[in-house]
C-alpha cells in the first residue's frame, strides 16, 4: 500500500485531566455527508485514543504542504510533541494546529469498532474551520504536495451543512 499517496492528518484529543493527545493519521475517511460524520483509524495502544474515549471528542487537523515537521513529531514517541508545534485550544477545547494544519474538523464519537490492533472511531462532525491549501501527502515512503495547487474558487469553510 505504501505506493498510495494520502493526505496526512494529525488527530488530536484531550484526556480526563485536559491534557492533550495527538498523533499523525492517514486512515481518514469521509463516511458520510447527511449526517456529516469522518473515521479515523487509531492504534489501539495509544494515549491518543485513550482520551478520545475519555472525552467522546477529536479533532482532525488536515496538515498543509508545510506541515511536514509536525507529521514527523506526531509521529514519533516524543513524550512533548504539543511543545514542538503551535497549537491553541479550540472554543470546545480541542487542540488545533495553528501553523501546520490547514483545516480543522471537530467531532464528537458516534460509535467505535475494534479490527486487530486499531480502533475504527466514526464522529459526528460539528464543527469546520479552515482555508483552501495545499494538503501534505505521503506515499512511496515520502512526503510530497499535489502537483497542480488548489483550485482558486473554493470558499472558506466555518461550519458544517455547506454553510459559511
Amino acid at each position: 500500500m505504501n505506493g498510495y499517496y494520502t493526505g496526512i492528518t494529525v488527530v488530536t484529543a484531550v484526556d480526563a485531566q485536559d491534557r492533550p493527545h495527538g498523533l499523525t493519521c492517514n486512515s481518514l475517511v469521509s463516511a458520510t455527508l447527511d449526517p456529516p460524520t469522518l473515521l479515523v483509524c487509531l492504534d489501539n495502544r495509544t494515549g491518543t485514543l485513550a482520551a478520545v474515549r475519555e472525552s467522546g471528542a477529536f479533532a482532525v487537523n488536515l496538515l498543509a504542504e508545510g506541515g511536514r515537521e509536525a507529521a514527523e513529531i506526531f509521529a514519533s514517541r516524543a513524550p512533548d510533541r504539543f511543545a514542538a508545534v503551535k497549537w491553541e485550544r479550540s472554543p470546545s477545547g480541542l487542540p488545533r494546529l495553528v501553523d501546520d494544519a490547514f483545516a480543522v474538523a471537530e467531532c464528537a464519537v458516534t460509535h467505535m469498532h475494534t479490527v486487530g490492533d486499531h480502533v475504527v472511531v466514526f464522529g459526528l462532525v460539528h464543527d469546520i474551520d479552515g482555508e483552501p491549501a495545499s494538503p501534505l501527502l505521503y506515499g512511496m515512503r515520502a512526503f510530497t504536495k499535489p502537483s497542480h495547487p488548489p483550485p482558486t474558487d473554493l470558499v472558506a469553510t466555518s461550519q458544517v451543512s455547506g454553510r459559511r
